[in-house]
């Protein structure tokens, strides 16, 4: 019974997760007006499905369905990683000027020097990933 408790808890967390990230990105490009970049835009194709595959999982209580969502979060991850990289050395910033809309080298927030967008979508990404392993390391 404590095992299921604390597997529901963390599809529920995970969710959360999803969920805050999307309505963070949407809150950027919509309310503030950010323009989103081409790895930026990748970035939400991998995030936005998590919502729906995490909830129904959630809601079902059944992990296996959000393998799906595991997958997603790990290449989500690698292109948040790699955009965060183009962002911040300066050997790849050359790179992030191919964009076309916006250069993806082009950093609308910099908290603290080092939080960036990226930066967060790829965190998002981690814990989704990591709260997953922690659920299945308990199954």
């Amino acid at each position: 019974m404590v095992k299921s408790k604390t597997k529901e808890t963390l599809l529920l967390s995970i969710w959360t997760l999803a969920v805050v990230a999307t309505v963070g990105s949407l809150f950027y490009s919509e309310v503030i007006g950010y323009v989103p970049c081409e790895l930026c835009w990748v970035q939400r194709i991998f995030m936005y499905p998590l919502v729906v595959i995490y909830g129904v999982a959630a809601m079902k209580r059944d992990v296996n369905i959000a393998a799906p969502g595991f997958i997603l979060s790990m290449i989500g991850f690698f292109v948040s990683l790699y955009h965060y990289l183009v962002q911040k050395l300066p050997t790849l910033q050359d790179s992030g000027e191919i964009c076309h809309i916006v250069p993806c080298n082009v950093q609308y927030v910099n908290y603290f020097g080092f939080i960036t967008i990226p930066f967060l979508a790829g965190f998002a990404f981690l814990m989704i990933c990591l709260l997953h392993i922690a659920i299945r390391k308990r199954r």
